[in-house]
């Protein structure tokens, strides 16, 4: 079946988007691969620059910090991999339902592969944040205003979708 290239325009720009974020996380993997030493020295850099005033000077509290920012390096690459994945199948699907208007099929697609973008490259950001700031804690909390938008819009625009394919689903069967 091949789906007309009609039906992709009101969700084109959400593929656009969760293509991207699943190459981010691809990438990021390739990157970690290929460098994870310089990532984790560029970590323990931006630790001892604070080492004195964030840290006291003592060493033995950097450890969990830069155990903790790896791991969100790590929760960046996943999900970013599995939230494009999961954008990219949310789009797709959308794009089969003729019947639902064009706005409400674009907002949902772009809700969820924005949004996945964002809470993804939140925690990539919140992992190069916490050496310098001392806490991991603190840095997700300087980066609220970025990860809430983003889940909630994750979450809304999987519920929309969600919503659209019943309501597209219920017309069908009546006709």
């Amino acid at each position: 079946m091949t789906l007309p290239s009609e039906s992709l325009r009101p969700v084109s720009i959400g593929l656009v988007f969760a293509l991207l974020t699943a190459l981010f996380g691809f990438g990021l993997g390739v990157a970690f691969g290929a460098a994870e030493d310089a990532f984790k020295d560029t970590l323990a850099a931006s630790a001892q620059a604070v080492l004195a005033d964030v840290y006291q000077g003592d060493e033995a509290n950097v450890k969990p910090v830069l155990d903790k920012a790896w791991t969100y390096c790590k929760r960046a690459h996943m999900h970013a991999g599995a939230l494009g994945t999961h954008a990219l199948g949310i789009g797709l699907l959308l794009a089969f339902l003729g019947r639902t208007p064009a706005a409400a099929r674009t907002a949902a697609s772009l809700l969820v592969s924005l949004g996945g973008l964002g809470y993804s490259t939140f925690w990539l950001i919140a992992a190069f944040r916490a050496p310098g700031l001392g806490s991991t804690g603190a840095a997700k909390e300087s980066l609220a205003w970025l990860a809430i938008p983003s889940s909630a819009s994750v979450v809304i625009g999987t519920v929309m979708a969600l919503v659209l394919l019943l309501v597209e689903l219920a017309r069908a069967r009546r006709a």
